[in-house]
């Protein structure tokens, strides 16, 4: 049998009802309330298994998880509620930069009860009160979660745990990533597409808590990135410059605007040469001050190349 530590008073917790931080200089303080002095208080006790395990169910955790219990980091030696408010904290702007640093969740070892206080080797029932961390539980992950609303699950592939639901999703083994099962047949492969920074906030996109979506060209965003880019009239992926979206309406406006503009007489003969962001033909088409339409694909998302 592991060896179990047990606390008559439960070590403060890295969460926001709990604590605050403030910075001096250089140096970061963390605050801790008095709170915990109750936190282990007794209980009493039952015979039946399943009341055992299902006490104070969705009672504890943080902003990111509903849990019973809390992790030790094994990079700093801290207790946290989860990786997330590890992290958070960790890398905030207040901590050194050399001190910056994120916890390897595949190393967490140790659990601490929210109930009864008692540290114990990663698993899903308490050692000594028997409560049940997490309804949820990876052994891989050491992630506990007693919403399971949000249909998580582990995928092999990705090393990671997932929500969303299994049958909703596939692994692309060549993009090295879960896709929605809409997808399958249709989106186009990009090697290592998910695991590179977001576009356009630069969080990493691979583990993620925002939703991501795959644009038509098979680069990955996050869907409110996306949202906010339409909402400001950029249509066009950061990366590669194709569309975004079925551009033929806007293309019908531009048509209508170009037969509505004279050309200058200066420009009347002129000749350009253009690459198309679209389908990467190169054309050499009349000038127009208005925009330059591909003569194979008939997208005015172009650039000129060439006078």
């Amino acid at each position: 049998m592991a060896e179990v530590a047990t606390y008559s008073k439960p070590q403060p917790i890295g969460t926001e009802e709990n604590q605050h931080m403030t910075c001096r200089g250089k140096e970061i303080r963390t605050v801790y309330t008095e709170q915990f002095d109750s936190l282990a208080l007794p209980f009493e006790k039952s015979n039946d298994p399943q009341e055992v395990l299902e006490r104070e169910y969705m009672q504890h955790g943080c902003a990111h998880y509903r849990r019973r219990c809390r992790i030790r980091a094994p990079c700093c030696n801290e207790i946290f509620d989860c990786r997330h408010c590890h992290n958070e904290i960790k890398n905030s702007i207040c901590v050194d930069q050399k001190e910056r640093h994120e916890i390897p969740r595949h190393e967490v070892n140790q659990v601490i009860c929210s109930l009864c206080g008692t540290e114990q080797e990663v698993r899903q029932d308490c050692i000594n009160c028997g409560v049940c961390f997490g309804k949820y539980f990876c052994e891989s992950c050491k992630l506990f979660d007693d919403d399971t609303s949000k249909k998580q699950y582990h995928c092999n592939g990705c090393g990671i745990c997932r929500i969303g639901g299994r049958e909703n999703f596939f692994h692309c083994h060549k993009c090295g990533c879960c896709y929605s099962i809409l997808l399958k047949n249709s989106h186009p492969c990009v090697e290592g597409a998910m695991h590179h920074d977001c576009p356009v906030c630069f969080e990493y996109l691979f583990d993620s808590t925002n939703d991501v979506t795959v644009m038509p060209c098979g680069h990955t965003i996050h869907q409110n990135c996306l949202k906010e880019m339409r909402d400001h009239f950029q249509y066009a992926c950061p990366l590669c410059s194709k569309s975004v979206c079925d551009m033929s309406k806007v293309w019908e406006k531009i048509d209508m605007e170009i037969a509505a503009t004279p050309i200058p007489e200066p420009y009347q003969n002129k000749m350009v040469w253009i690459l198309c962001n679209d389908c990467g033909t190169t054309s050499k088409v009349q000038y127009h001050v208005v925009a330059q339409k591909c003569l194979n694909c008939k997208s005015y998302n172009t650039r000129q190349t060439r006078g």
